[in-house]
């Protein structure tokens, strides 16, 4: 009986593997955030749509692993650690507390953070040029004159601003400062009532009654996490809530001139996927959103003893009902 020959047969795997198409390999990536609130959550879910959008899909070609430090910045830390042992190719941080310690974790892991007001009074980054080692992002820095502005046009006579923030967190600390030095050259002055957790948030802000003509919220994560009681306080005393997060609107607050969060995440996404295709991320500048919007919630503003000019509501790129 004849041998059988089996050699056409490897050279028919190796022609098939020669043709076959080269598809992209498995990739990795963790994001943290220090805490769950529509505007992180946004950020979130516009990280996972650029990813997608580019070809890296969760159960597919990308391993995805996504957790919240509930506000505990312990948590954060062991999250933190968590994720760097598991080495993916990048991590992602949402906020502050959470971007702080991951840097403080790895010197190696690509770090993108987003969400973050000043990532180089946070240490971060050395600058606002490509740092030259692990970590690069999006910042969500508002121009604080521009939110003043708005604060006028509510309340056009408004002196006293008062504002609730953790003075734990660093990109709050940062707006306290700058609004110290802005307010007295706009003939107003700032007000500040400290809340270290999101429960403080409430009395925080009832200290307020009496001392202020408008509350101004920007991006503190115990403010916005626990938004509703600040409301509250809002309503009863008749203090209208200016805030920098447009999602606040939807939750009571009367006006926003704020970054839109999804797009902010989208913006970060896209950051990740340069790095996944082999950039460093510190040859990546760090970047800030330029997408502006106006909310405006004309009912939360009668509720809170204001009238919303005509012209305002008209210029809104959204009107809450």
């Amino acid at each position: 009986m004849k041998q059988l020959s089996w050699a056409p047969l490897g050279a028919m795997a190796l022609a098939i593997a020669a043709i076959a198409p080269a598809y992209a390999a498995d990739k990795s990536v963790a994001v943290t955030a220090i805490v769950e609130h529509p505007a992180l959550d946004a950020v979130r879910d516009g990280v996972q749509d650029a990813l997608k959008k580019a070809g890296y899909e969760s159960g597919k070609n990308l391993k995805w692993q996504y957790q919240s430090a509930q506000g505990n910045t312990g948590t954060a830390a062991q999250i933190a650690r968590k994720f760097v042992g598991d080495k993916p190719d990048a991590i992602v941080a949402i906020a502050t507390p959470s971007a702080q310690a991951l840097v403080a974790s790895t010197k190696s892991v690509p770090v993108v953070f987003s969400a973050v007001t000043d990532p180089v009074a946070a240490k971060l980054v050395p600058s606002w040029e490509p740092s030259k080692n692990n970590v690069t992002g999006v910042s969500d820095l508002l121009a604080l004159d521009k939110q003043m502005d708005l604060v006028k046009q509510v309340v056009p006579g408004a002196k006293r601003i008062g504002m609730v923030y953790n003075p734990g967190e660093a990109n709050s600390v940062v707006v306290v400062k700058e609004l110290q030095k802005l307010l007295p050259t706009l003939g107003m002055t700032l007000v500040e009532a400290a809340a270290p957790r999101s429960v403080d948030v409430g009395s925080a802000a009832r200290s307020l009654i009496g001392k202020v003509d408008v509350i101004y919220t920007n991006t503190d994560n115990n403010v916005v996490s626990a938004y509703e009681s600040l409301v509250k306080v809002g309503q009863d005393a008749k203090i209208p809530l200016v805030a920098s997060d447009t999602d606040s609107v939807k939750r009571g607050a009367v006006a926003a001139y704020g970054i839109n969060y999804r797009d902010l995440g989208e913006q970060t996404g896209r950051m990740v996927v340069r790095i996944l295709k082999g950039e460093k991320p510190g040859d990546i500048k760090p970047e800030v959103s330029t997408k502006m919007e106006l909310f405006v919630n004309p009912g939360a503003a009668e509720k809170q003893g204001v009238k919303l000019s005509d012209a305002l509501v008209k210029s809104a790129a959204q009107v809450v009902k």
